[in-house]
């Protein structure tokens, strides 16, 4: 449910424009119009207009109405207005009332969470029983730890574990790497036109499926009629069966990974790059801090604390593999499974030769318990580093 009541609090502070810490900027924002609200020492404020009211005596006026909630008075395109205290509270109801629409549009993904996610979790105790379609999850036999002996007792576990592990890393390590700096070089465009060509066309890959990727890597690297092999043999090179040689495919796997992936990273850091306040880069220029300089003092600090919410995310992933791209790029090839082969494929193989749904969930349940160990872990670690980047 945390997931659910998650969505709805984002939302709900989404539309929430009341500044809780009131700076100089946001006060003057609030009293020309562009916050209706602010909240100040627990108290919230809002402004009412005057109009058609007799103020030419500014100190008779406030001493009438003194008392009712009013701080200041203020006057604005010639209409006065009154700083008075909002009675009652702007919980999550009224916002509800306020924002009908977007909380429909969050109805369908509160509803897949909530079958997907929590209505499966009672399955979770098959990963303890020698689970049987005719008996149910409550009638099949227990059998303890035994579903989760056959993967940590198999001689496979220490390497499978690994790769998925490193191969996890090295996404993770090169996809932000790649995803920020290209993020930067774009801000730096000027030429909108440009700029919009180049985002979609590094966005583009992002929706292939992993089956048209397999197909285009063939095309690249296919022993017969691979173009890199044609390419190699042209130059009186040999060519090489890739297909055959598990040493080639961790960096294959990096290189289509972080091709995929790179457009929609870079565009979530591109967002928050054009958020920030652009008086600190004209504050800059007029100290003569170049554009390289600005970019390490001012552009990649303030986008740390995404890269590193971003990353926790992800570490907490790090126990899975990507089962469609593995299985899609590799398939049942044995010969690559030294370097390829992941928890996710292993499992999918195990249930497809024994059809049995208890030692795939006991996997399952391991690497979701590791995922909450590295997400706990490495948030602590950000809290206690670069408390910005924390998430909880």
């Amino acid at each position: 449910m945390l997931l659910i009541v998650g969505g709805i609090v984002a939302v709900f502070l989404a539309h929430r424009k009341v500044a809780e810490k009131i700076t100089e900027k946001e006060y003057q924002r609030f009293l020309d119009g562009e916050v209706p609200a602010m909240k100040e020492n627990g108290k919230t404020y809002f402004l009412e207009d005057l109009f058609g009211e007799d103020v030419s005596d500014v100190e008779t006026f406030l001493s009438d109405i003194d008392g009712d909630g009013v701080k200041e008075l203020h006057i604005r395109n010639g209409i006065y207005y009154i700083l008075k205290e909002k009675k009652g509270k702007y919980n999550i109801f009224t916002d509800m009332r306020r924002n009908k629409v977007s909380y429909l549009m969050l109805i369908p993904a509160a509803m897949y969470t909530f079958i997907f996610g929590y209505c499966t979790i009672p399955y979770m105790i098959i990963a303890f029983e020698k689970f049987s379609f005719k008996k149910g999850i409550f009638g099949s036999k227990w059998v303890g730890m035994k579903n989760f002996e056959f993967f940590f007792k198999s001689q496979d576990a220490g390497l499978i574990i690994g790769n998925t592990v490193k191969l996890n890393l090295l996404f993770l390590l090169f996809t932000i790497t790649a995803a920020v700096t290209l993020a930067i070089m774009i801000n730096e465009i000027r030429n909108k036109y440009f700029k919009k060509i180049a985002q979609s066309t590094y966005l583009l890959p992002y929706f292939l499926s992993w089956i048209i990727v397999n197909y285009i890597l063939y095309g690249i690297i296919g022993s017969k009629y691979g173009l890199l092999n044609h390419i190699v043999t042209f130059f009186g090179g040999k060519s090489i069966n890739f297909y055959n040689e598990p040493k080639y495919w961790t960096i294959i796997l990096v290189i289509l990974k972080v091709w995929k992936d790179l457009g929609m990273n870079m565009v979530i850091y591109l967002a928050t790059i054009t958020g920030f306040d652009e008086e600190l880069y004209d504050a800059a220029a007029v100290d003569g801090a170049s554009r390289w300089q600005m970019c390490r003092r001012i552009t990649i600090p303030m986008l740390m604390p995404t890269v590193i919410m971003l990353g926790i995310m992800s570490i907490g992933k790090i126990f899975y593999g990507d089962f469609g791209m593995i299985y899609a790029l590799v398939g049942d090839n044995g010969v690559l499974y030294h370097k390829t082969d992941v928890i996710d494929t292993y499992v999918f193989r195990t249930l497809r030769t024994t059809g049995n749904p208890s030692q795939a969930m006991a996997i399952s349940l391991f690497q979701a318990i590791m995922g909450f160990i590295c997400v706990w872990g490495s948030n602590y670690i950000a809290k206690k580093k670069f408390k910005e980047g924390a998430l909880f």
